[in-house]
């Protein structure tokens, strides 16, 4: 295919940052994505089972905007940010009904009470995250605190996380949305005037060959390089659906085997009468969960005045239900709200459209986004670090710690690789 300076595995934000940091440097690069758009997991469509709106498939906000290096393009180019959390009317359920205002107060306070015993448990080192509320037998939103912060946050059941992995990507600060969607943003801001082969897949990676130089098969040819930087997910890593040659250290190996990926469905439920369920605009819907492991199934409800609701569901209880199917997904979503409303969401859903996000399906990807296993919070670390000199690197969401999970944190994270492949192939063009 091409003789090129550096060479990109993936489209996605890890990719395009990677990019963005070897042209800085006044070097060449290709970027090879297998599929056939570039943005990777920040995905934005206009469903016509929603009306035709935006929607984010993947991924929606920008977290911790105040140190967040996306919000300073954003607003370098004048883009409208939505701010999220001022958005946001919380209503919080125990049973059926809302929660009183001691109840609310006692969860908003549950909130620090669970930071301080995860302290004092990490004291001893790591754990599985449901430690934490297992310490906590007395407090009785312990549970939902953990199932926000295990399978709805990130993806996986808090009894298979690790609480020092959690807690080193713990996120502050506020969250902002672009205006039309984040994948639409990228698309935008983040893939002009870059080198991008789509529906080009990897096969196989040479690398350590003279001079230290990459070879990489393509479905339509080779690239041969300087150095390689990866950026797809520990998914298809850890399916084995790249090839190296020689194979990767047992370092690399192992720290992919300890990041595998986590699963978070949306459900999209567009509603077909007037009733709005008692709720206005943008309110974000969750409930008290009754022990450790139940699901929790929060809502975001009437987003920007449309007439849906979108539920979020992760960890196990989403692999199961993909593995059934969308039916079975958006059964599941219609019957977490019938507890919560009653019958009156069987009236107005019924023979409504609906949409069902399925990253597990995607060979591209294979899942939501990775999390550490117990006593391998390190991993993120070591997959970071460079082989071979800094001629093979892997970068993404998986290869941060700070921003673990997200947009940023991919995007950084691509932008580091490229800074060392670039000194460790040490050329410049003028």
């Amino acid at each position: 295919m091409s003789d090129t300076d550096i060479v990109i595995i993936g489209a996605g934000l890890a990719g395009l940052g990677a990019a963005a940091a070897v042209r800085e440097a006044g070097l060449r690069c290709v970027v090879l994505e297998a599929a056939d758009r570039a943005g990777g997991r920040a995905w934005t469509t206009q469903p016509a089972a929603l009306g035709g709106v935006w929607f984010d498939m993947g991924a929606v906000w920008f977290h911790d905007a105040e140190h967040n290096p996306l919000v300073d393009i954003a607003h370098a180019a004048g883009d409208r940010l939505l701010r999220s959390d001022e958005l946001r009317r919380e209503v919080t359920f125990v049973g059926n009904r809302p929660a009183t205002d001691a109840e609310l107060d006692d969860y908003a306070g549950a909130w620090s009470r669970y930071e301080a015993k995860a302290a004092e448990v990490l004291a001893a080192g790591d754990v599985p995250l449901s430690e934490i509320a297992r310490r906590m037998p007395g407090d009785r939103w312990a549970a939902t605190i953990e199932a926000w912060e295990g399978p709805v946050i990130c993806a996986v059941d808090a009894d298979r996380f690790s609480a020092l992995d959690w807690r080193r990507n713990a996120l502050g600060g506020s969250n902002l949305v672009p205006d039309g969607g984040i994948g639409a943003w990228v698309q935008r801001r983040l893939t002009a005037g870059v080198d991008i082969r789509l529906s080009t897949p990897v096969r196989t990676i040479w690398w350590g060959g003279p001079g230290g130089r990459v070879r990489v098969e393509t479905d339509r040819g080779v690239v041969s390089a300087g150095a390689c930087i990866v950026t797809v997910s520990t998914g298809v890593l850890g399916a084995g659906a790249l090839r190296f040659d020689p194979v990767l250290p047992p370092r690399v190996v192992d720290a992919v085997q300890a990041l595998p990926m986590g699963l978070a469905i949306k459900v999209a439920l567009r509603a077909v009468g007037p009733d709005r369920l008692g709720l206005e605009t943008h309110s974000s819907v969750d409930c008290c969960v009754p022990a450790s492991g139940a699901p929790l199934m929060p809502f975001q409800c009437w987003p920007f005045g449309r007439d849906y609701v979108q539920g979020w569901i992760g960890g196990s209880v989403a692999w199961e239900l993909a593995a059934q199917g969308d039916e079975a997904c958006v059964d599941f979503a219609l019957g977490y709200l019938r507890g919560l409303f009653g019958g009156r969401v069987d009236r107005l859903f019924a023979g409504g459209e609906s949409l069902v996000t399925r990253w597990d399906a995607d060979p591209w990807v294979r899942g939501a986004y990775c999390y550490a296993t117990p006593g391998n919070a390190t991993a993120r670390d070591v997959l970071a670090e460079p082989v071979a000199d800094g001629r093979l690197m892997f970068a993404g969401e998986a290869c941060h710690v700070g921003f673990a999970g997200t947009v940023a944190g991919a995007w950084i994270s691509g932008q580091k690789a490229a800074e060392i492949a670039v000194r460790a192939i040490g050329v410049r063009h003028s």
